[in-house]
C-alpha cells in the first residue's frame, strides 16, 4: 500500500477522530446538554402545539453519517414524515453527537431522546439478556432464518419484559452484516488467539467469548480503535465488513478474516413511558413503519456490506480469509461455554431466550434443507 496513502488516510482518520472522539469527552457532553436543554423548547410530545407545528421525533445514531445504522433512520425518518404527512418530523443525530452508546442508552431512558438504536455489545451490561446476540454460532449462515427468527412476535415478546423493566421499549432487531475479524495475521486457529489483544465491546458476555478463543479482550470506544490499532494498543478488532472500511481499519491491518461466527446485531429502541402515551394514530403509523422496514435493511445491510469489500479488495492489497467449516468448528466447540455462563448471568429468561432461538434456527434450516430435497 503506499506510503503516501496510508499517511493521507490516518491524516484523515486523525481529524475523524477529533470530532468522533468527542463522543467519550466535554465536547459531546455539551451538545447532549444542548439537545435536553431544547427538549423544552421544542415540541416533542405526541401532540402538535398546533396545526402548523409538527411534532419532532430525535432518534440517536451509534454509527456515522453513511452508515447501515444512518441508512435505517433516513428511511424511517422519509417514510413516518410520509404517513403523518408531515406532522412528525424526524430528527437524526449520528455517532459522536450525544455521546457514547451508554449514553445515548441513557437520555432515552430519562425520555431526552424519543428514539435511538441500542447494540447488545453494551447494552447488556443493562439488559444481560440481549447479550444472546453477541454469543457466538447462534445465528443461521442463511440469514433469510435469521429474519424469520429476529423479527419474530415470539422473540419480541421475550424481550419486551427484560426491556420494559429498564424503562425501554424494544421496536426492532436490526443485523448489520457478519462480523469479521481484523489483525496483521490469518486469525484461522485457536493457537493464533493465543495472547491476542482483541478490541471488544463492553459487554462482559463478549469479552467472555474472546477469552473461550485464549485472547485478551481490550475495551476501547469505537472511535479510538483506528489509533489503538495503528499505536499497537490492541492486535485486533471485530465488526461488519461496512464499518471496517468506512472506519479504515483496513488501513491499519493486513488481514480480514471471515470466520462467519456471529452477525452485527442492533436494536431499535425507544422510551417505555413515550411509547405508550402515543396516540393511537402515531402509534399505528410508528409500528407500520417498523414492520414494513425489516425487508429494506436486511437488503440494504447486504448491499453495503458488498460495496464495501468490493472497495477493500479494489483499493488495497488487504488479504481476505475465508474459514472452511472444518476450521471453524473448534471455535464453534470452544464457544459453547459461553452459553453457560449467559444462562448464570440472566437465569430463566436467558435459558428461554436461548432455546427458543436455537429451536427455531434449527426447525427453519430443516425445513428448507428438506424443501432442496425435493
Amino acid at each position: 500500500m503506499p506510503t503516501l496513502k496510508r499517511w493521507l488516510g490516518s491524516l484523515a482518520i486523525s481529524a475523524v477522530f477529533v470530532l468522533a472522539g468527542c463522543s467519550e469527552g466535554t465536547e459531546s457532553e455539551t451538545q447532549a446538554q444542548n439537545v435536553t436543554s431544547s427538549h423544552s423548547q421544542t415540541n416533542t410530545s405526541s401532540e402538535p402545539a398546533s396545526r402548523d407545528e409538527p411534532v419532532t421525533w430525535r432518534f440517536g445514531l451509534e454509527e456515522i453519517t453513511g452508515s447501515v445504522q444512518d441508512a435505517y433512520a433516513e428511511e424511517f425518518k422519509k417514510r413516518i414524515e410520509k404517513s403523518s404527512d408531515g406532522t412528525i418530523r424526524v430528527e437524526i443525530y449520528p455517532y459522536g453527537t450525544l455521546g457514547t452508546s451508554s449514553k445515548l442508552t441513557e437520555i432515552v431512558r430519562e425520555a431526552n431522546v424519543e428514539l435511538a438504536f441500542a447494540s447488545p455489545g453494551h447494552l447488556a451490561k443493562v439488559i444481560p439478556e440481549v447479550g444472546i446476540f453477541t454469543l457466538h454460532f447462534v445465528l443461521s449462515d442463511d440469514n433469510s432464518i435469521n429474519k424469520q427468527v429476529l423479527a419474530s412476535d415470539e422473540l419480541h415478546d421475550l424481550l419486551s419484559e427484560p426491556y420494559g423493566e429498564k424503562g425501554l421499549k424494544l421496536l426492532g432487531i436490526i443485523p448489520e452484516g457478519e462480523m469479521v475479524w481484523t489483525a496483521n495475521k490469518p486469525l484461522e486457529t485457536l493457537e493464533d488467539f493465543r495472547d491476542f489483544k482483541m478490541r471488544t465491546m463492553t459487554s462482559p458476555i463478549v469479552a467472555q467469548a474472546y477469552e473461550a478463543y485464549g485472547a485478551h479482550p481490550a475495551q476501547m470506544p469505537y472511535s479510538e480503535v483506528y489509533s489503538g490499532l495503528q499505536l499497537k494498543q490492541i492486535d485486533g478488532q471485530v465488526n461488519p465488513v461496512f464499518a471496517i472500511e468506512e472506519m479504515s481499519f483496513h488501513e491499519v491491518q493486513d488481514v480480514m478474516t471471515m470466520a462467519r461466527h456471529a452477525q452485527f446485531i442492533s436494536t431499535v429502541i425507544s422510551n417505555k413511558t413515550w411509547y405508550d402515551s402515543l396516540p393511537d394514530q402515531q402509534k399505528q403509523w410508528l409500528n407500520d413503519v417498523r414492520e414494513r422496514m425489516v425487508d429494506f435493511i436486511y437488503e440494504k445491510q447486504a448491499e453495503y456490506n458488498d460495496q464495501r469489500l468490493e472497495q477493500i479488495k479494489n483499493e488495497t492489497d488487504t488479504e481476505i480469509v475465508h474459514l472452511s467449516d472444518a476450521q471453524r468448528e473448534p471455535f464453534r466447540e470452544a464457544s459453547m461455554g459461553v452459553r453457560e455462563i449467559y444462562i448464570e448471568n440472566t437465569g430463566e429468561r436467558g435459558r428461554q431466550l436461548l432455546d427458543f432461538i436455537t429451536r427455531r434456527i434449527d426447525e427453519l434450516g430443516s425445513g428448507e434443507q428438506n424443501t432442496s430435497e425435493e
